[in-house]
């Protein structure tokens, strides 16, 4: 038989973006995340592949998860489980097996067939790997598009729900992002110019340009097209945040659209702890059980953190000597990393 591969490439492929982290000899070296419009069909991920560094089409053991399989060029999720995992199998050189969460790797030809455990697992890899480095927590994972909140007890992911629609329904996923929401899905009214206005109900504005005007934006986070299809400087982003109001730029001053800004980062946070604060209720998550922050978001969940009253730590600082020149894109590329570095480990038959 011949011998592995000594890397390792852990995979999340996205609806949005592909990210993909680099394992040798147990120490994550290399991340990166690029665009994909997977909604335009199988062949963007082609795109997205040819867009990454060298490394990520080197002969490598290939360990993926995903959470693209939502998009809506597929038929239903287990239709996007057997393209996205077809794709990794014909497209990927080297040795590829597919996570399924609870149900550990299985070979590309079967991910179909268990395609409720593949299906948006990304999470589920990100709170293995955690849990056993900090038993008991809560995982706060707020990336460009959506927000997993994991509880981790006694080392094992403790969330309540597993797919999509139960995480939604117990809070443990939030569909908010630091980059792609529109602002128009966190309020309906808005205070400008010492009135409550209401907001035209168009997608003129999102998060990213927000969080942009307000200063907190990670730079490289925001790898999409704007609503308008135009730049993202900050005069740019009061522009687009102005018509929320139905105004001109002109209409107001750089204070007054941070103002504007920092009313929408706001309901964001509420939205967030209100998820949090109910998950933080369990009887069976500690009073002194901190938060663990990544993803592109991991600026808000400081925010979070402080506001729920609980410690909080960075993935990043958590994998200590396990990194190793890597970056900043390992809090971005959370799951990515998580599953390669659970398959690196020994957990990849």
């Amino acid at each position: 038989m011949p011998s592995p591969p000594p890397e390792t490439i852990g995979w999340d492929l996205g609806g949005v973006h592909v990210k993909a982290a680099r394992i040798v000899a147990g120490r994550v070296v290399d991340a990166a995340q690029v665009p994909c419009p997977l909604w335009q069909g199988v062949p963007a991920l082609d795109g997205a592949l040819a867009a990454l560094p060298d490394w990520a089409r080197a002969d490598a053991q290939h360990a993926v998860t995903m959470t693209g399989e939502l998009t809506d060029c597929f038929a239903d999720r287990e239709a996007g489980v057997a393209a996205l995992s077809g794709w990794a199998a014909a497209q990927l050189r080297g040795h590829v097996r597919i996570y399924a969460g609870r149900c550990g790797f299985v070979v590309p030809e079967e991910a179909a067939a268990v395609s409720a455990d593949v299906a948006s697992a990304n999470w589920h890899a990100t709170a293995a790997l955690f849990g056993r480095i900090t038993p008991d927590a809560l995982l706060v994972d707020i990336g460009s598009t959506t927000a997993d909140l994991i509880p981790v007890v006694g080392g094992r992911a403790a969330a309540t729900g597993y797919s999509d629609a139960e995480r939604l329904e117990t809070g443990e996923l939030v569909y908010t992002g630091v980059v792609r929401t529109p602002v128009i899905a966190l309020a309906d009214h808005a205070p400008f110019a010492g009135r409550r206005t209401r907001l035209m109900t168009e997608t003129f504005a999102h998060m990213a340009d927000v969080y942009r005007i307000l200063g907190l934006l990670p730079d490289g986070a925001d790898q999409q097209a704007s609503g308008d299809r135009k730049g993202k400087s900050v005069p740019e982003s009061e522009t687009r945040l102005a018509r929320i109001v139905g105004r001109d730029r002109r209409e107001g001053t750089a204070g007054a659209w941070a103002a504007l800004a920092g009313h929408f980062a706001e309901a964001q946070l509420r939205l967030l702890h209100d998820a949090a604060a109910l998950l933080l209720s369990r009887p069976d998550i500690a009073a002194d059980a901190p938060l663990i922050l990544c993803g592109a978001g991991a600026f808000l969940g400081e925010r979070l953190a402080a506001r729920v009253g609980r410690p909080s730590r960075l993935l990043v600082s958590l994998l200590g000597d396990r990194i190793d020149g890597a970056g900043d894109w390992i809090s971005t590329c959370g799951p990515a990393v998580a599953v390669g570095i659970i398959a690196a480990e020994g957990a990849y038959a």
